[in-house]
């Protein structure tokens, strides 16, 4: 286990290596403390070479829409660049679809808050995290799900735990990065790698079974799919510098 100056040098070192694209897929972590809080300004001219796109550009929600709908959902506004919620509201859903990818975004909640990041999500079921893997957005300290490592902020909800301490207070930024490449996934915050999981593995297979997503025979299954923010919980959420690198 690395400590202090080490690790704080091995993070700067992956940063250097994907300012210039070349850093490897599964272990490089985006630099997320953009100069700009806007979406289209932080990713850079580097960035853009690597592949790297917005999909919120801090004026336009055009990458968007509803859940089984072409309209963006009422209750979500841009301001000063950021797009935010402040109730309980509809998720919204990108037009596209993606397979495998690496997703970064800029995340925080009101005190306690809740919310989350769902992907390679369908639209087969009544709702996305039926068939959806969800990142879990949360305030750790605030909500009753803090209580619980499978439920707190940057877990594969229900199924695989995040260590504690990662997650910055409500009312502060947030930094994630989701990686998707074939079965492996990883969910990585402010920095820090919190887990990787194989899709299909005899580990996973036995989670899902034990889970309340046993009840939809094809959760996580899709080998693409949207990525979706949730609405659906009171409080105020924000979300900035949404940006994504599709792997080939």
């Amino acid at each position: 286990m690395m400590h202090g100056a080490a690790a704080r040098a091995a993070i700067i070192s992956q940063l250097s290596l994907l300012a210039v694209g070349c850093a490897p897929v599964q272990n490089s972590v985006p630099d997320t403390t953009a100069s700009s809080t806007t979406g289209a300004a932080a990713v850079s001219a580097a960035q853009r070479a690597a592949g790297w796109r917005p999909l919120f550009d801090g004026t336009s929600t055009s990458a968007w829409r509803g859940y089984k709908s072409q309209a963006f959902p009422a209750g979500w506004k841009i301001v000063d660049g950021v797009l935010t919620k402040s109730g309980s509201v509809e998720d919204i859903q990108t037009r596209d679809q993606f397979g495998n990818f690496q997703l970064a975004l800029d995340w925080k909640l009101s005190p306690g808050g809740n919310a989350g990041v769902f992907y390679r999500g369908t639209e087969e079921y009544d709702h996305i995290y039926w068939s959806a893997p969800e990142y879990q957005l949360l305030d750790d300290a605030g909500h009753p799900d803090g209580k619980s490592r499978l439920t707190s902020a940057g877990a594969d909800y229900g199924l695989y735990p995040s260590p504690a301490g990662v997650v910055k207070p409500a009312d502060q930024w947030n930094s994630t990065l989701i990686v998707v490449n074939g079965n492996t996934v990883q969910h990585w915050l402010n920095g820090q790698k919190l887990l990787e999981y194989e899709i299909g593995s005899a580990d996973w297979e036995a989670k899902v079974k034990a889970s309340k997503f046993v009840a939809y025979p094809n959760y996580g299954r899709a080998k693409q799919g949207y990525i979706a923010i949730q609405g659906d919980h009171d409080g105020m959420l924000s979300i900035r510098n949404v940006r994504i690198r599709e792997i080939k």
